[in-house]
């Protein structure tokens, strides 16, 4: 005789049955739920290292954008000093005009140059910094379509 028909003979085969389908349904339960609290703790860990890279990746464009901005203040500190001093150098008031204008035009030519580069370091350090969160964001997505057909 088979165990389920020892316990159907006893009365109690029905319920030992529902008992270890139960038992059987909790265990194959928690099973799941700890493969779902491992996946949730495996993306915590992930997002913590693209949070340390993004701040990486911030930090080196914020350098370099204020490496450039240093320098173009110093060559800009530089260029009116000459300008001044060959204003002052001029033989005649007209002279003086022409350097002045040269120079008005020389400066503002190169501000809209750096503004410009300024711009494009602070776009291309933008988007490599929230590449790695925008990366994370995609796996949240994967996660939940994978819990949600799971």
């Amino acid at each position: 005789m088979t165990k389920a028909e020892t316990a159907a003979g006893n009365g109690f085969g029905a319920a030992e049955i529902n008992f270890n389908a139960g038992a059987d349904a909790i265990k194959a339960g928690f099973d799941k739920a700890i493969a779902g609290y491992d996946s949730v703790v495996g993306y915590g860990k992930d997002n913590a290292e693209a949070l340390i890279k993004a701040a990486t990746l911030a930090g080196k464009g914020a350098e370099t954008l204020h490496n450039e901005i240093y320098a173009y203040a110093k060559q800009s500190m530089e260029e009116s000093i000459a300008a001044g001093k060959a204003i002052l150098g001029a033989k005649s008031v007209h002279e003086a005009i022409e350097v002045q204008t040269g120079f008005a035009k020389t400066a503002f030519e190169t501000y809209v140059a750096e503004l410009t580069k300024f711009n494009q370091l602070f776009t291309a350090t933008a988007k490599d910094s929230f590449a790695p969160l925008q990366n994370r964001v995609q796996a949240w997505a994967e996660v939940v379509q994978n819990r949600a057909a799971a």
